[in-house]
């Protein structure tokens, strides 16, 4: 039978760092901190990386690569409703994943030029995703709203999905990395993003999303 090739220190590295960067806050482990948890010589670590800006950046470069996935809209045909959820659904499940940069983004881009330049283009593309999702409802008729109702719109979900996990972490810091208390509390971001675009919505879109709407609040209850 085939084996698994061994995990490079490298991969070992950057998979720790984040684990340790989620749990504990990126400004609280230091390159000696993820050395010693992997049983690793600093020297050792230093080989793959220069310090810990450069493993941050890896990170980021990681975390890069699955929003760039992520974020488009359906080939071929416009978006509806369940597009929008869906949609929520991936990208706070991805900022659950990267959950560190969004707690501890003021501090981290005080201090790294890169991420500094890098992330407002992520947002700036993700606003863009949001006002095309709205416009896509709005050519099928299923929302009503004027082209700055929409802008509005798009940037407020943009800056709900990305501060939800800080305001979670406010409101319950020490159940903060329970797996069901943030199931929860994603679910809650998903629907508080969606509420945005409720007013909005006309027809059976708008029941579509009263009927998910109830199935949410009732597994939230």
């Amino acid at each position: 039978m085939l084996q698994k090739a061994p995990r490079r220190t490298r991969e070992k590295i950057l998979d720790l760092s984040l684990r340790l960067f989620n749990d504990f806050g990126e400004p609280n482990i230091t390159t000696t901190v993820i050395a010693d948890e992997l049983s690793i010589s600093p020297g050792n670590l230093y080989y793959h990386f220069r310090n810990k800006d450069d493993i941050v950046n890896s990170i980021f470069s990681q975390f890069e690569s699955e929003i760039e996935r992520m974020l488009a809209v359906p080939d071929g045909r416009r978006s509806n409703i369940e597009d929008v959820w869906l949609y929520l659904h991936l990208m706070f499940e991805l900022i659950w994943r990267y959950r560190f940069f969004y707690r501890d983004l003021n501090d981290l881009l005080s201090r790294n030029r890169k991420l500094e330049l890098q992330f407002k283009l992520i947002l700036g593309h993700k606003i863009k995703v949001a006002r095309q999702l709205c416009l896509d409802l709005r050519r099928e008729q299923a929302l009503e709203a004027s082209d700055a109702q929409i802008d509005a719109m798009a940037t407020n979900m943009v800056v709900v999905a990305s501060y939800w996990l800080s305001y979670e972490y406010v409101r319950n810091p020490r159940k903060y990395t329970e797996q069901q208390s943030m199931s929860d509390a994603l679910a809650r971001g998903c629907y508080q993003v969606l509420s945005l675009i409720g007013p909005y919505l006309r027809n059976d879109t708008r029941l579509l999303f009263e009927k998910l709407s109830e199935e949410y609040l009732e597994k939230l209850s």
